[in-house]
């Protein structure tokens, strides 16, 4: 029983680090347009304290990507300079798209595996009740 309680924790840190990262996402995408906003980026890593599940995942610290932020012309803008320039966002949307659209498939991936253990283990008691 204890393989399936671990394939669960496993799962469960896969989900819960899938959607930390959505947050993430969510956060650049809604800041788009900020000016002078550093895209987040967040990294993951294999849990290997005591007491831990082998294979667990968690996330690392977040980071701010350092791209130049391109500068952007609009003399109108109250940021601007005297040269009418102004700092804005290094989030590429495409980029972005892509990412929520991997963690979404890795979070369903992680779902899907726990589905299978809870099912398995399930059967598993039946089977022993007989």
């Amino acid at each position: 029983m204890t393989d399936f309680v671990d394939a669960m924790s496993v799962a469960t840190s896969g989900m819960k680090a899938q959607a930390n990262r959505l947050r993430h996402v969510s956060e650049n995408i809604a800041n788009t347009d900020t000016p002078g906003y550093h895209r987040k980026t967040i990294s993951f890593h294999e849990m290997v304290e005591a007491g831990t599940t082998p294979g667990a995942v968690a996330t690392g610290r977040v980071q701010l990507d350092q791209t130049a932020l391109p500068r952007v012309y609009d003399p109108t803008n109250p940021l601007a300079d005297e040269t009418g320039h102004y700092d804005g966002s290094n989030v590429n949307l495409l980029v972005e798209i892509a990412d929520a659209r991997e963690a979404q498939r890795s979070y369903e991936a992680n779902l899907k595996i726990f589905d299978q253990v809870r099912q398995m283990s399930s059967a598993l008691m039946d089977l022993l009740r007989k």
